[in-house]
């Protein structure tokens, strides 16, 4: 059986003035994705509300747009991961091997609060700590 991972990214789009955009970071995403398919594993999306992940528009520039990331805006199919997110309700994490939680500035505004995430690190927390962790102080939700 496959090894399988849960990536995390974010739903959010713009910080608290809509005028200033935010979002996935994508070679955060790209570059686990890359590093794990090259080694066989199985690969989930989840997000704190499901659906469109939208990306960070300063990813998509020199310097940080790299390889990867341009690889991956030019596959239809892995930009449609990104629209078609799952919601955290439809996960089980105990069916994963481990959880990545991506980077970015919009996390910081749905990660923190989503109680859908928050089940699924509680239910990591108890079964055995299997994660990888982009941002430690997601752990903080858990132990309360």
């Amino acid at each position: 059986m496959n090894k399988r991972i849960l990536h995390v990214v974010t739903n959010v789009a713009h910080y608290d003035d809509p005028s200033h955009p935010t979002g996935l970071w994508l070679s955060e995403l790209t570059h686990a994705w890359h590093v794990f398919e090259e080694h066989g594993f199985e690969q989930t999306i989840v997000s704190p509300k499901g659906g469109l992940s939208p990306l960070e528009p300063r990813s998509l520039k020199f310097p940080n747009y790299d390889k990867t990331a341009k690889a991956w805006r030019a596959d239809p199919a892995r930009m449609s991961l990104l629209e078609n997110t799952a919601r955290p309700d439809q996960i089980t994490s105990t069916d994963f091997d481990a959880i990545y939680f991506t980077g970015g500035h919009g996390v910081m505004y749905d990660f923190l609060d989503s109680e859908g995430l928050q089940q699924i690190t509680r239910e990591d927390f108890r079964t055995g700590w299997r994660r990888i962790l982009c941002l430690p102080w997601l752990l903080w939700p858990t132990e309360h």
